[in-house]
């Protein structure tokens, strides 16, 4: 068998000339070697061509923070909603958008000591070691707060830490949190604002209001631990008595880029069955699929669309979580428990439709559907 050779010429050194022998058992990594040295010159214009695009990027964001800085700011929402058409046509990922968007907005947003001159106010945190409860004390420690915290071990102790507080914030586990606020009360002075910041709060509020005489508020952060402020981030108010003693509170909020969105108990509760409770359950159910097939997530992602990248996304944020607390917003209460049946009784439905390959039913499922979304005013996101 005659041997091939192919010469190649290295950019590096345009006077010389390296030959290489191909044999059938020979392996052609060397020649991918040679080949790539060629590409040398081609990615060095894509630096070129990147270091360009990255200062026309430069110059647009200055623009647009001096376009911001001149107006009243439009809100998060808005910014992120007008922009979706336009993201899904050119491929990007609404992530990325959300990071320029938020970030421009943080450089606009003043600083916490520029807006904030109230005196110090003297809080306890009940389960201010979890983890939503030290992201509380955290944001409110920085601003001069003096935060205290009591936990299951220091209930001994509950009557300095309650009884002198002007806040008491309640962060536990749900199945802990009316149990909990019973308990507190019996510390409380007349004056102390109470709330809780569980992701139920019909019963939480109740408690509340029978066991403690003073200010009352319920309050549903929609965000995570894992957030480093409230900036864009939204928090649902659910008034309970004397709402002026909470002021403080949620203009701080307000001052650090949240959003906050007034709700009764029960009207709250209702949409966490939609917002939370199935959510969580959908994603819980794909996750524990892809798990058990055994989906090679990584090889996925190479050719993925951006909304599956970040569906991905968000499903490797769930199961970050504690186990816990995605099984507990899932069964907090009974309307969720049937929420969730009732969504699974449709996912048996439509797959039977599939395996019976019943294409008309399935067109008639859709077609029902869609008209039901084309009355929303709700525009579509990436």
């Amino acid at each position: 068998m005659h041997s091939r050779r192919l010469c190649l010429p290295l950019e590096a050194e345009p006077h010389t000339r390296h030959s290489l022998s191909l044999t059938g058992n020979k392996k052609p990594n060397s020649i991918l070697t040679l080949l790539e040295a060629e590409k040398m010159p081609l990615r060095s214009s894509y630096s070129d061509q990147l270091k360009q695009n990255d200062q026309n990027l430069i110059a647009l964001l200055s623009d647009r923070l001096s376009l911001l800085a001149a107006s009243e700011l439009p809100c998060l929402e808005e910014q992120l909603a007008d922009m979706a058409q336009e993201l899904a046509q050119a491929g990007i990922p609404e992530s990325v958008w959300v990071s320029v968007v938020n970030g421009c907005h943080a450089t606009l947003t003043p600083e916490p000591s520029s807006v904030n001159h109230v005196k110090s106010r003297q809080i306890t945190i009940i389960g201010g070691h979890g983890r939503m409860g030290r992201l509380f004390r955290e944001q409110l420690s920085a601003v001069g707060h003096n935060v205290s915290v009591l936990e299951s071990e220091d209930w001994d102790d509950a009557n300095q830490l309650l009884n002198q507080a002007e806040l008491v914030l309640v962060s536990v586990p749900i199945e802990q949190t009316v149990d909990v606020i019973k308990r507190a009360a019996k510390y409380l002075s007349p004056i102390t604002a109470l709330c809780d910041i569980t992701s139920i709060k019909t019963q939480p509020t109740q408690a509340m209001l029978e066991h403690h005489f003073g200010p009352v508020m319920g309050l549903h952060p929609m965000f995570g631990p894992n957030i480093k402020s409230f900036l864009g981030q939204k928090v649902v108010v659910c008034p309970g008595r004397n709402d002026d003693s909470f002021q403080w509170l949620l203009d701080f909020i307000k001052s650090q880029g949240g959003e906050l969105v007034v709700s009764t108990p029960e009207e709250h509760d209702q949409m966490m069955v939609i917002i939370q409770a199935t959510q969580h359950f959908c994603r819980f159910s794909l996750g524990v699929f892809l798990a058990q097939a055994k989906i090679d997530i990584d090889r996925s992602l190479t050719m993925s669309t951006p909304s599956y990248r970040q569906e991905i996304d968000i499903l490797k944020r769930l199961f970050s979580q504690n186990p816990h607390l995605c099984v507990d917003i899932m069964l907090a209460t009974e309307n969720r428990c049937q929420a969730i049946n009732s969504l699974a009784n449709t996912f048996s439905r439509l797959a039977r439709l599939v395996t019976t390959k019943d294409r008309a039913a399935l067109l008639q499922e859709f077609e029902t559907t869609q008209s039901f979304f084309s009355s929303s005013q709700a525009q579509p996101t990436v």
